[in-house]
């Protein structure tokens, strides 16, 4: 037994290890990294127990304590570390030459040093301070660890000692005890844990959070962040915590107050300064409740000789950041700049250019919230009571106000930037739709060589024929949805290129392309000219009568080729992606839901929605998401109908069957 060992003390210049060790074998066991904590230790507090120990050619074989011994050496190469030499001696346990029992007595010990319970490694260090008055400073020494993570356990170590002895028994688990210390008072702490087992049921870390959250405000969330200095300056009660981001704002009444004078003097100021009739403060953004309101809008005027002036110098420096955008050797930062610096000149030529009549700002107002860590102003807004009845009739019978994503809400106004990237993709899905017709597309090339040439003046300019390949721009061509890229791509492996023969003189690729069937020439012919299509919006009978047509015929609904995705959804307005969702979806509800939650958040859910509708979507529901896009890209005068993958599949085999 160890117990009975004789007790001698080693130099530690003569210990060795012992090949009997169990953890010899295991050499990572005794990297520096691996006992730092160990080393901090032995250099603070000493060896607490003795190494066992046996001789082996006139040393000393470490047969139990392998890392002690490789801390102790750390600590003589360390000249840092007072008292460790290799004469230094440390006490030991000393194993008889013959005992045959050294590989048990090697593994007794190590299974035996099991890791401390958690909660009394907490407690434990709780007890170092309060007890002993060391602080995280020196216990962090101690154990060779970050004074936070030191305070990390004392806050565990530190919760009421009736929710640590719930959490040893196992009436609670110790992430529902850990969730305790989100709030540093102990009384508050017990208050909670009664309430919420006073009826013996299941209790859950998210539940005591949230039990927490009406007890105080940390100093690290946002509105506690927000109202700190006012509330320290009006004497409000601080729980200290041993982090100071863990600290709580206990005066929740006192909390809304300061946050109602602040929200109140900001909506105030934009009332002031844009001559709205009133404003009010709203502390938490409630989507059900802004719905109510109506609201009014700017409307165009004609700005002062200092405003048109100002207007003109926006409309040159757009010009020059637009050619700027262009240079495709730009790095991704540089771009995303731009396009920022764009977006704020295009809102500030809008103010200029727009403004809200006498009569809007005697009946509007502003509300100020808090919304996502920041005061956000909802400007125009109309009271429910000072609604006209007109008003209400006419949008309500409309349906585009009166639900959860109807009022409240900035129209969506798509920027130029965003706009030219959306007639992008809208050229890209045309172009899809025409290598898919390849007969249509034929007659359309014809007919404008045709025409150009004969008729004068050109039929059409949404395509170009002629020989070169029409240059795309798009911010972020690399995250659009593929879907038109993927119908173009099978397009192309479906032509017959076997005239194409680099090795053959162009006179002989044209003898070879001329013995084609007219449906491989048909193809041809609509992918080459599918390359030239234009940036382009829907069309309308009077601006393009010709293209009106071919595009209802070739390309009913540009779901077919084209999706939204998170790409489009990012370079929304989180108001819009919501009046979307409440409005034009019909998913009012889960608009109501989504309001309280980030942009991030909302920008998943559509994509998730959009990419595969959920099965939970009632028929008018699902319609609404398969036939949604930007308005202007659907084709003027289509059906709006989406069509399915297996639709689009038959579609193709068809028109490919009649080409061959």
């Amino acid at each position: 037994m160890t117990h009975a060992l004789k007790s001698i003390s080693v130099a530690i210049g003569d210990l060795t290890s012992h090949p009997a060790n169990v953890r010899s074998n295991s050499p990572e066991t005794y990297e520096t990294e691996a006992i730092a904590h160990l080393t901090a230790s032995i250099g603070v507090l000493g060896i607490i127990q003795p190494l066992l120990v046996q001789k082996i050619d006139g040393k000393f074989g470490v047969l139990a304590g392998g890392r002690r011994h490789a801390a102790l050496n750390e600590l003589v190469a360390d000249k840092t570390a007072k008292g460790f030499t290799n004469k230094t001696k440390i006490e030991c346990r000393l194993v008889p030459d013959n005992c045959d029992v050294t590989t048990a007595l090697s593994l007794a010990e190590n299974i035996t040093q099991a890791p401390m319970n958690a909660i009394d490694e907490f407690e434990a260090f709780a007890r170092m301070m309060e007890v002993d008055g060391q602080s995280p400073e020196t216990i962090a020494k101690t154990f060779g660890t970050t004074v936070a993570a030191v305070k990390g356990r004392l806050r565990y170590g530190l919760i009421h000692p009736d929710i640590r002895a719930a959490a040893r028994a196992k009436t609670i688990t110790l992430d529902t005890m850990k969730a305790f210390a989100d709030h540093p008072s102990q009384a508050v702490q017990l208050e909670v844990y009664e309430a919420l087992t006073s009826d013996d049921s299941y209790v859950q870390a998210y539940t005591v959070r949230q039990a927490l959250k009406t007890r105080g405000v940390q100093v690290s969330d946002d509105i506690g962040a927000f109202v700190r200095e006012d509330y320290e300056a009006r004497g409000g009660p601080i729980a200290a915590d041993l982090l100071e981001e863990h600290s709580v704002l206990e005066d929740i009444a006192l909390v809304e107050t300061i946050m109602v004078e602040k929200l109140t003097a900001a909506a105030e100021e934009a009332r002031a300064q844009m001559g709205f009739a009133w404003a009010e403060a709203l502390v938490r953004y409630d989507y059900a409740t802004m719905a109510e309101y109506g609201r009014v809008y700017p409307g165009p005027i004609e700005p002062d000789a200092a405003g048109q002036k100002r207007v003109d110098a926006i409309t040159e420096e757009l010009e020059k950041l637009q050619r700027e955008m262009e240079d495709e050797s730009l790095e991704t930062d540089a771009y995303n700049a731009l396009y920022d610096r764009v977006d704020a000149l295009e809102e500030e030529a809008r103010d200029l250019q727009e403004a809200y009549s006498a009569d809007d700002l005697a009946q509007g107002g502003v509300i100020a919230s808090w919304s996502n860590g920041k005061i956000t102003l909802h400007l125009g807004l109309v009271r429910p009571e000072d609604k006209p009845e007109a008003t209400a009739q006419t949008t309500s019978a409309s349906g585009t106000s009166g639900d959860a994503g109807g009022q409240g809400v900035d129209a969506i106004v798509y920027p130029a930037s965003l706009t030219q990237d959306l007639k992008t993709e809208r050229a890209m899905a045309l172009g899809a739709a025409m290598t898919l017709h390849p007969e249509a597309t034929l007659d359309l090339t014809l007919f404008k060589l045709v025409t150009d040439v004969l008729g004068g003046m050109s039929a059409t300019h949404a395509v170009k024929v002629e020989a070169r390949k029409e240059y795309r721009s798009h911010a972020k061509m690399d995250e659009i949805d593929g879907t038109s890229l993927e119908q173009v791509a099978e397009a192309h492996d479906a032509l017959d290129l076997s005239w194409a023969d680099e090795a053959k003189s162009p006179a002989d690729q044209f003898a070879a392309f001329r013995a084609l069937a007219a449906g491989e020439k048909a193809k041809l012919v609509a992918y080459a000219t599918a390359s030239t299509t234009q940036s382009c919006f829907g069309r309308s009978a009077q601006s393009d009568s010709l293209m009106h047509d071919f595009e209802i015929e070739v390309m009913p609904d540009i779901r077919a080729h084209w999706t939204p995705n998170a790409a489009l959804f990012n370079r929304f307005k989180k108001a819009w992606l919501l009046k979307i969702l409440g409005e034009e979806l019909g998913l009012a509800q889960e608009a109501v839901t989504l309001a309280s939650m980030s942009k991030k958040e909302i920008v998943a859910f559509c994509d998730k929605l959009f990419a595969e509708p959920f099965a939970t979507l009632t028929e008018g529901q699902h319609a609404a998401v398969a036939a949604w896009c930007p308005p202007m890209m659907q084709t003027t005068g289509g059906t709006g109908l989406i069509v399915d993958a297996e639709e689009v599949a038959a579609q193709t085999e068809t028109v490919q069957a009649k080409a061959a």
